[in-house]
């Protein structure tokens, strides 16, 4: 999905230059005319401004400097004024009674942005310079260790960083990159304060009380419902994160020592095999069910068969394809960039573009032959294949149902990616075939699906009590910490303090990119998934079930995709599920061997924190 204020959006070209300004009001009271008047002018405006700003993102994103970021700044506040503008201007038909289709236009312009700009031009370009400069600081990053090298150098970023997580079982040398990591997003901490204080003010400025406020007004429902729908569905889920976490701790000690992993207590958040604790899937080894079973490794396969990251993508481009769902045009396979360069800085944080607004599909990825970063291919293709399916829209239209909507269509599909059909493409020698193989596969898909829950949540719920004044920014770091305690169970093993910006080493934080997606999508993907198995005409349980190759699924999934925001979420819902409400039954539904296990191993052990 592109948003239509997304956080640093750049244009190489200005709207001034191009002269673009919402329609003034007509004279007279508003009219339904005027309404769809107004808002099919804003809707062509947006399209112009969103696609320069996109192209000049892509060039940012693929090349970091002082040049583009400044591009940046300059370009978002152009943007950003236009659209603040055209909400302003769109209040005066609060009260018309325009058609359907107007009045959802109307809607979405007002609520579609993770970004409001203040009014005034200079507090205006001030946002935007933050909002690039604190980006770009993230980009940049590194962490310079004390006591340990990654790859022969002291110094390391992200992408050199991650594999250590993957495979690193020394507890001091993962300790010191943790704390090495958040060490650079210090700086950004009077920074993002800043940032929030004239954010808050562009959100003021459109009707919201604050940022937080706007966000969970995109959800077709007030911001009081959206939080207790988040609520409840969490509390669905909390039970089973609950004996995951019960079992994961009580493996971790016999690896690291109980004085390390103590019973009854937060796990370390180093010793999770990421360097934000967000997915665990990286630490199988040491907690797998039961020893001695045919391998799970994709990424020593990957590896061994030599597959690149055009290979890799192909291989997901040919999922989609099985469903009857168009080849990637070949554009995709000239601009994307599926590797990183070695004569620039670059943002390697994997994302999907239509830059142009019309089938202009991209990824942009520091591919490596992990089993993570397939499942992120298809993950970043499911945002490519519905910007295929919606870019003749209107381009309010051109973006998802809800947010969690555009974040679960690739990863309902990973969920097809079973260890017969990982057999069949031969990245796995055997297919488990006993309970005992199929604990396994479970606790391996639960270590990415279900640990990342919480993570999900949390991350804008501190935001949300950051914007709307709640957590003060004296303190950042202690409400950070608290909320990891209260969801996830995890808890730093050094001291924190009010000179940390821990919420920083996350790149959503600095990007301004809204989170609580990331948890619908976890949810909405089984919901999906379930819906398309049904339409496969899958029998039997769900977690056997893949739709690879199935032209009827397709047809379901796409006919979904194909509408876009042009009706509200609950509508694109029932097209593929017959449900109108997010559900968490699907996933729980899913894992039920794995529930049941748990429980059994989990007989006689402290668990909780």
């Amino acid at each position: 999905m592109r948003a239509l204020i997304a956080a640093s959006l750049l244009a190489a070209s200005t709207a001034l230059a191009a002269g673009l300004a919402p329609p003034p009001p007509a004279k007279g009271p508003p009219s339904a005319a005027e309404a769809r008047k107004f808002i099919d002018q804003v809707d062509a405006d947006l399209k112009t401004l969103m696609v320069k700003s996109g192209t000049a993102d892509w060039i940012k994103n693929t090349y970091i400097t002082d040049d583009t970021e400044r591009m940046s700044a300059a370009a978002n506040e152009e943007l950003l004024g236009y659209t603040t503008a055209a909400v302003r201007a769109s209040r005066r038909f609060a009260k018309v009674k325009a058609d359907p289709d107007t009045r959802r236009k109307l809607h979405l312009l007002q609520v579609s942005s993770s970004l409001a700009a203040p009014t005034d031009s200079t507090r205006r370009l001030e946002l935007t310079t933050l909002g690039a400069k604190l980006e770009g600081m993230y980009g940049k990053a590194k962490a310079c260790l004390k006591r340990h090298k990654v790859n022969g150098e002291t110094c390391a970023d992200i992408e050199a960083l991650t594999p250590l997580f993957a495979k690193s079982r020394d507890y001091d040398e993962l300790l010191d990159a943790w704390t090495a990591w958040s060490v650079p997003a210090r700086e950004m901490r009077p920074l993002y304060a800043r940032y929030v204080t004239l954010a808050n003010e562009g959100a003021r400025d459109i009707g919201f009380p604050d940022t937080g406020a706007m966000w969970r007004s995109s959800y077709d429902m007030s911001p009081e419902e959206f939080e207790k729908e988040a609520a409840r569905l969490w509390a669905e889920v909390k039970p089973l994160y609950d004996e995951l976490h019960c079992y994961v701790r009580a493996q971790l000690a016999r690896t690291y020592g109980k004085d390390k992993v103590p019973a009854g207590a937060p796990i370390p958040a180093h010793l999770l095999g990421n360097m934000w604790a967000q997915e665990w899937a990286n630490i199988y080894p040491l907690v797998t069910p039961y020893q001695g079973q045919p391998s799970l490794d994709v990424g020593k396969a990957l590896v061994a068969q030599k597959y690149g990251p055009v290979e890799m993508v192909k291989t997901g481009e040919r999922f989609f394809t099985s469903l009857g769902l168009d080849p990637l045009p070949k554009p995709f396979w000239e601009r994307s960039m599926l590797i990183k360069p070695r004569d620039r800085e670059v943002v390697c944080h994997a994302s999907a573009w239509d830059v142009t607004m019309d089938n202009d599909l991209r990824i942009k990825m520091c591919i490596k032959p992990t089993e993570e970063d397939l499942v992120t291919i298809h993950h970043e293709l499911g945002h490519n294949y519905y910007y295929h399916a919606y870019y003749k829209l209107p381009a309010l239209y051109q973006q998802g149902a809800n947010d969690g909507f555009h974040e679960a269509i690739g990863d309902a599909l990973t969920l097809s990616i079973t260890p017969a059909y990982l057999k069949k493409i031969g990245l796995l020698d055997v297919v488990p075939k006993d309970d005992k193989g199929l604990i396994n596969v479970q606790m391996k898909d639960a270590l990415e699906k279900v640990a990342f829950l919480p993570f999900g949540k949390l991350i804008d719920e501190w935001r949300w009590g950051v914007y709307s004044g709640r957590i003060k920014a004296d303190g950042y770091n202690k409400a950070w910490w608290e909320l990891r305690r209260k969801y996830q169970g995890v808890a730093p093993a050094v001291e924190r303090t009010e000179d940390d910006f821990d919420p920083g080493a996350k790149y959503h934080i600095p990007a301004n990119v809204p989170y609580t997606r990331y948890f619908l999508a976890r949810l909405l993907q089984f919901q999906f998934h379930r819906a398309l198995c049904r339409a496969a005409g899958h029998e039997g349980p769900l977690h056997q079930c893949s739709i690879f190759g199935s032209k009827e699924a397709g047809k379901k999934f796409q006919a979904m995709l194909a509408l876009g925001a042009s009706k509200p979420w609950p509508d694109a819902l029932e097209v593929l599920t017959g449900e109108r409400k997010i559900e968490a039954s699907a996933l729980l539904e899913y894992f039920t061997p794995l529930r049941g296990w748990l429980k059994a191993q989990n007989q006689g052990q402290k668990c909780g924190w």
